[in-house]
């Protein structure tokens, strides 16, 4: 048996994942080693997502006699442990920002589990300090007094990445994180998951666009039909053929600058 010392940092082994009867996940083997940034490429309703609530324990597979989830070589992990190295970024969290609260309890919620402060918890002098020093490392120390309410899209979108930095976890999972923003928002966001990662942060992106994959990432994963269907270098999985089975369409995949867009041949 692997040890916990050299154990990956998320591992499936024939993780099958059923919703009403039906197979919405079935994955043979995937990996995640320590420190690895990765990307997860595929269309709305693949799987990506599933794949991801098997990272962060909120969602469990069919049970098997060898466990099919094991996290940094432990198949019996406490939530809070999870939660302390896996910070998360998503869409979805922006539709509960409705809350009039200055950006600086958002992001200390992270601390909490939690978006805002809940009132039986009281924020320390060096919580606060850590609040700022990530608003300052992503550039945006300047919005800690305003009301959230009043952000832009691409705004609290940032705020989101700040508030699941603020733990500093292991792992920073984006899922389809540029969902609903303009090209402002879109450009810093993945201005700001390039700086996460030359930092050293590792990431985990969950997207359909290819535009979304920044240079510094270095593995894709295709998903489709609750399969793996491919997995392996950038260069070797961001082809026109790759994406034309991917998405079922005729495609052109274009590079620039380390990045890649996916073109539809009409």
């Amino acid at each position: 048996m692997q040890s916990a010392h050299n154990a990956p940092f998320f591992e499936l082994n024939d993780a099958v994942v059923r919703r009403a009867g039906r197979c919405i996940l079935h994955i043979e083997q995937f990996s995640l080693a320590e420190g690895e940034s990765v990307a997860l490429l595929g269309p709305n309703g693949a799987g990506k997502s599933t794949l991801m609530g098997l990272l962060t324990r909120e969602i469990q597979p069919l049970h098997r006699d060898i466990p099919p989830v094991r996290f940094r070589g432990n198949d019996r992990i406490m939530l809070d442990e999870v939660r302390q190295a896996v910070g998360y970024v998503s869409a979805t969290q922006q539709s509960q920002m409705h809350v009039h609260v200055p950006v600086q309890d958002i992001v200390a919620g992270g601390l909490f589990g939690s978006l805002g402060v809940p009132k039986r918890f009281r924020v320390t002098g060096a919580q606060q300090m850590r609040v700022m020093e990530v608003l300052e490392e992503l550039g945006i120390a300047d919005l800690a007094s305003r009301d959230a309410t009043t952000l832009s899209s691409g705004q609290a979108r940032r705020v989101l990445v700040a508030r699941a930095l603020v733990n500093d976890p292991s792992v920073l999972v984006f899922d389809e994180p540029c969902t609903g923003l303009d090209p402002q928002g879109m450009f810093w966001l993945r201005h700001t998951m390039r700086h996460l990662a030359q930092v050293g942060k590792a990431l985990v992106l969950v997207t359909h666009y290819l535009e979304d994959v920044i240079p510094e990432i270095p593995r894709v994963v295709l998903v489709k039909d609750a399969h793996i269907i491919a997995d392996g270098c950038k260069e070797q999985i961001l082809t026109a053929e790759h994406m034309a089975a991917l998405f079922d369409i005729p495609a052109t995949v274009e590079r620039r600058g380390g990045y890649y867009a996916l073109r539809a041949d009409y």
